[in-house]
């Protein structure tokens, strides 16, 4: 039903890139935006992985560079059935994290030094169990052809506004119909996009509580993310909001924002979600992952890399080396 529901929302992201390109340029606008949507997203299903992980300057990791946290997605991957994805880290204090690429064959999940230096390794293990979900469901290819075709047609419509349009282009609604297509449309776009963004993440943590075992270690991640998240801006999203919705929680300084235009649900509401799993079903942990750590709303408890952490160091520091590699 998800996926039903998903193609509905990216028809409909087609259909206002459509609609604006004839709003602009008549048939022959419409036909030039259908082609210039079908050239974003083969450009997308091949390079958008690594144009993302060049944004935020990912650095790739392997079992010797940082074998803790290699070895947590390696096990994770192997009990969801994954082919094992590319592992990097991001030199940045907000703790994050983030999946992307085109297929599970071809998959790289990447987490922020923040969150290696604030999380549990159950905490990590459930954050990693997420993005993992995200690989499994797909969702890292929707969201990317969706981030497409939102920044297509803002671009489009900011095209239109300085252009004025075709006079001659036989639109039926003339300048007002021209209008409120270079209001509306990105607008529209912009639900849409977040809207695919919410139905993912749900599906995403329930099926991330099941790779790692126990929906409390995400809970509890969660609730950490969101309390430091707020509190540490992370300049790379900022210069690439188009990214944020493939972030585990919201990386953006304006995430306080009406929940209307919020790319993530409710955090809260996730943890109440997860905590809600645990009386289920759920598949047995993973046998080499630790126990669970009791959850504690908030918490500021220490992970691994914490130890001496300099919270002044700037960003364009070294990467500092410790029981996560």
């Amino acid at each position: 039903m998800n996926r039903m529901k998903t193609a509905m929302l990216i028809a409909v992201m087609t259909a206002l890139f459509m609609g604006l390109g004839y709003l602009v340029g008549g048939t022959g606008g419409m036909a030039i935006a259908f082609v210039v949507a079908a050239a974003m997203n083969l450009f997308s299903y091949w390079n958008a992985d690594k144009l993302v992980l060049r944004m935020h300057h990912a650095v790739e990791v392997d079992q010797h560079s940082a074998p803790e946290y290699y070895g947590i997605v390696a096990g994770l991957a192997q009990r969801a059935g994954l082919p094992m994805p590319r592992v990097y880290v991001i030199q940045e204090d907000q703790p994050n994290a983030f999946a992307t690429g085109r297929n599970p064959e071809n998959a790289a999940v990447a987490a922020t030094t923040g969150l290696l230096e604030r999380m549990t390794p159950e905490e990590v293990a459930g954050v990693m169990a997420h993005e993992l979900a995200h690989v499994q469901n797909r969702d890292t290819l929707i969201m990317t052809i969706t981030a497409t075709l939102a920044g297509a047609i803002s671009m489009l419509g900011n095209f239109a506004f300085f252009m004025g349009g075709n006079r001659e282009n036989n639109n039926p609604l003339g300048a007002v119909g021209l209008i409120l297509g270079i209001i509306v449309a990105p607008i529209a776009a912009m639900i849409v996009q977040m809207a695919i963004s919410r139905t993912r993440e749900y599906s995403a943590d329930r099926r991330g509580a099941e790779i790692c075992g126990n929906p409390r270690w995400l809970a509890s991640a969660l609730a950490k993310l969101a309390q430091a998240a707020g509190r540490t801006v992370n300049y790379d999203a900022e210069r690439n909001p188009a990214t944020a919705h493939m972030f585990i929680v919201n990386p953006l300084s304006g995430q306080r924002m009406d929940n209307l235009f919020s790319t993530h649900p409710d955090t809260q509401n996730r943890i109440e979600a997860l905590l809600a799993l645990e009386g289920g079903h759920l598949a047995a942990a993973p046998r080499h992952a630790p126990e669970p750590v009791a959850y504690e709303s908030g918490a500021e408890q220490a992970g691994p890399w914490a130890r001496g952490l300099d919270r002044n160091r700037r960003p364009d520091a070294a990467p500092r080396r410790g029981p996560w590699g």
